[in-house]
């Protein structure tokens, strides 16, 4: 890992108005606690990077563990992004939007699963975590935590990008580098989006990568179909019976849509 390398690729094409200071660790419990930790004692300000090559605490939504084995990205960025602390989850899908827009563009077939993974053959390739400073109904700070599978080893329902897999990327121009600069272009880009006036366009545009959308899904043993996406962040599906139609809208962290539904 070269952050030289990723400076230079930060710096190629659309300016992204932020300075980066890259700190690259071997081994850490957890990128989020290192950056909540830098903020806390030193006041690192936005666009600070921690980066492990592997890490012994890692975790995802929910407090589940995240398994960060030598060979995958583990990263957490500082942002400022001065949002409502009411769209909390307008900032989650902008962000994963952003990082699976950034790959696509590099010519990775990522989409999204509901409400933050990204997904490759319908297996997991990675997930963010966002955890959030609020003041007077503000979101002012926050760190998103990111964890893609590159060549570290996987398992189950996760896929990574080694040339093992059914999907194989040309490594000359795909580095670890090069993922590390999608995933922070991708957090930048994504978040930027969710003001009022770009957020009904942002949602569209996640909407066109949610892979869930048009599928059948069953909720509450009741069968009905993904249809969309809603402002607060929502999945929102849709019931059809012989008697009647009807809709419902599910809070992230609610409901799951596991891989086995895509």
């Amino acid at each position: 890992m070269n952050d030289r390398k990723i400076l230079d690729l930060l710096a190629e094409g659309v300016d992204l108005e932020m300075d980066f200071n890259i700190h690259i660790f071997d081994t850490l419990g957890s990128t989020n606690n290192k950056l909540s930790q830098l903020i806390a004692e030193e006041n690192a300000p936005p666009g600070t990077i921690i980066i492990a090559k592997m890490q012994t605490d890692g975790r995802g939504q929910r407090g589940k563990k995240w398994d960060s084995d030598t060979g995958g990205l583990y990263l957490s960025l500082a942002i400022s992004p001065d949002l409502l602390a009411r769209n909390i989850h307008q900032l989650t899908l902008g962000i994963v939007w952003g990082i699976a827009h950034q790959l696509r563009q590099k010519g990775l077939p990522v989409s999204i699963k509901w409400p933050n993974d990204l997904i490759l053959a319908d297996r997991k390739l990675g997930g963010i975590l966002t955890q959030t400073r609020i003041s007077q109904g503000r979101i002012q700070h926050a760190i998103v935590g990111v964890g893609i599978n590159y060549t570290n080893t996987v398992e189950g329902l996760a896929i990574n990008l080694a040339p093992s897999n059914d999907y194989q990327p040309n490594y000359r121009n795909f580095s670890i580098e090069m993922l590390t600069s999608c995933t922070i272009r991708g957090i930048i880009s994504g978040y930027k989006r969710c003001t009022p006036a770009t957020i009904d366009s942002l949602l569209l545009d996640y909407l066109e990568l949610l892979n869930a959308r048009g599928r059948s899904v069953l909720v509450n043993g009741q069968l009905g179909t993904v249809l969309g996406i809603s402002p607060q962040g929502e999945l929102h599906i849709g019931f059809t019976t012989a008697t009647e139609i009807t809709e419902t809208y599910l809070t992230p962290g609610t409901f799951t849509l596991g891989y086995e539904s895509l």
